[in-house]
């Protein structure tokens, strides 16, 4: 994780990067209205100034849904009268936005990637026959 997390950090520094997602945000942050209402601007992860890293301890706990495939909390696919679709399953965007709001407790609104990785994991665990809960 170090690894990935410094080669990041090195790109933010190269202004002639070939990082898509560093020149897309260098780019957005052209467009005036970022100016004015971005309060941090990009930094290395690994900046001492930057604070301490934080992790986040996400709940198996459905919130909310935005659209989607609706899933049960194993990312089985449910019909419309709320019944298993035998061999789907939908995670991420695809089964609301986000994972369909899975941060569960306390949910940092605003970042969905947490989300869609954890609902991944937990359709994934569900596909291979283990049982979320046993964890």
């Amino acid at each position: 994780m170090r690894r990935e997390i410094e080669a990041r950090d090195r790109e933010l520094t190269n202004k002639f990067t070939k990082d898509s997602q560093i020149t897309a945000l260098r780019q957005a942050r052209h467009y005036l209205g970022d100016k004015l209402i971005r309060v941090a601007k990009p930094h290395r992860i690994l900046d001492p100034k930057a604070g301490p890293l934080i992790a986040v301890k996400l709940n198996i706990l459905t919130r909310k849904s935005l659209g989607g495939i609706q899933t049960d909390l194993s990312g089985r696919a449910l019909d419309a009268e709320g019944t298993v679709v035998p061999g789907l399953w939908a995670a991420g965007e695809a089964s609301g936005f986000g994972g369909g709001g899975m941060h569960g407790y306390r949910a940092l609104e605003g970042t969905f990637l947490g989300g869609c990785l954890f609902s991944g994991r937990s359709a994934g665990r569900s596909v291979a026959g283990r049982s979320v809960a046993s964890e």
